[in-house]
């Protein structure tokens, strides 16, 4: 099937609605010379859909059309089917909310591996201490806890797709295994002794610079450029505007509510919006305002977005003036985290910085001390105020 019949069965509904998280304009970059952990050694055979335009499912569901009108959307739709078929590995870098799961969804349902398994493992919400049990498996008693043998992401993933979702957040040690087993084809648990073949594909997104994170130290070159045969770029909710009415209908029926009509004025003021947190903002959006509706048509006055002109909260009204640097900083880390629930990455990525960044900050354990002995009072600066 050609990249134009591809993109035409967006249209004919043969796809799933992507739910977009970005970089610049779409694109791929190929690497001829990027290899692949299936490149020596074929997919195990199995059996292809009945045709090369088999319907995607959502959860199961019946097919849906996609919600996807916007040369930046269709040309990332475009790459995906050849990418699939190729059985390279893919990164899908875009900012939070993007969708960049439902991509790699995308791929795995598009490849010879589509009746394989897929499996997702968030390098981001697991556990230091428990991410190489956790991707690489282990065996009874490999350390205290450990009371039966336990499979790994990658044996899971075997004859599959293995989507490392947020890979910019994987730790430098795990790094260098996870290197081992592209380069071998093979994993070894946590207290094993043997060497276990695996099968898989690798999908990774990340709303990280990967290049820039190699340069600072951050992230190993040499895995980079072998999770990197091919790059895409999934534009911003901000960048695909074209999209918002057919995207707002979409998620109206995901949330129940399939009969609501949103007027011209309310769309407009959604259009409008540069949405930082994506479609999946969109979305909580969308849900708080259906609450509020008292019929059928949704209006402005229904969403809770803040004015254009309010712009982005500032510090001009808070007493900061003669305080240290360190203690103003203290205090933004610990109220953002407390924003997050005490998640570190998510922390990281509100603050700006990376959550090694983040870590050595917290090591230094600041308690907002002053010089001269006066100290910030933690929560002295309301939360709302600055986030």
């Amino acid at each position: 099937m050609s990249t134009s019949s591809f993109a035409a069965c967006v249209d004919d509904g043969r796809f799933p609605a992507e739910e977009p998280r970005t970089g610049p304009t779409s694109g791929v970059l190929t690497k001829p010379n990027a290899l692949w952990v299936g490149r020596a050694r074929q997919p195990r055979p199995r059996p292809r859909p009945e045709t090369a335009e088999k319907s995607l499912l959502v959860d199961g569901g019946a097919p849906r059309k996609a919600a996807v009108v916007s040369p930046a959307m269709r040309q990332v739709f475009e790459l995906l089917q050849p990418l699939a078929r190729a059985d390279v590995s893919v990164t899908l870098i875009g900012e939070t909310g993007t969708g960049k799961d439902v991509l790699a969804r995308i791929i795995h349902q598009q490849s010879p591996r589509a009746e394989g398994p897929f499996v997702v493992f968030d390098c981001g919400a697991v556990a230091a201490n428990l991410a190489e049990s956790e991707l690489l498996g282990h065996e009874r008693g490999a350390f205290t806890g450990a009371l039966a043998a336990h499979e790994g992401a990658f044996e899971r993933a075997d004859g599959g797709t293995l989507f490392l979702d947020e890979i910019g957040e994987l730790p430098l040690d795990l790094q260098t295994r996870l290197l081992r087993v592209l380069g071998n084809r093979c994993v070894r648990r946590v207290g094993g002794t043997s060497d276990r073949p695996v099968d898989v594909r690798i999908v990774a997104a990340t709303n990280r610079d990967l290049q820039t994170e190699v340069n600072a130290g951050g992230f190993r070159r040499d895995l980079y450029f072998r999770l990197a045969a091919a790059v895409i770029q999934v534009p911003a909710l901000r960048d695909r505007t074209e999209d918002m009415p057919m995207l707002v209908a979409r998620l109206l029926e995901d949330l129940g509510h399939r009969e609501v009509d949103v007027t011209p004025a309310a769309l407009a003021l959604l259009c409008s919006r540069t949405w930082p947190g994506n479609v999946r903002e969109l979305k909580n959006t969308l849900a708080c305002a259906v609450a509020f509706l008292d019929g059928q048509t949704l209006e402005p006055r229904h969403l809770a977005l803040p004015s254009a002109s309010e712009g982005k909260p500032t510090l001009d009204h808070l007493p900061l003036g003669g305080l240290r640097l360190d203690a103003i900083e203290h205090v933004a880390i610990q109220q953002t985290l407390r924003q997050t629930g005490g998640n570190k990455v998510r922390a990281a990525q509100l603050l700006g910085i990376a959550a090694s960044t983040l870590y050595e900050k917290l090591k230094k354990g600041q308690r907002g001390s002053t010089s001269d002995g006066h100290s910030i009072r933690r929560g002295s600066v309301a939360c709302g105020s600055i986030f």
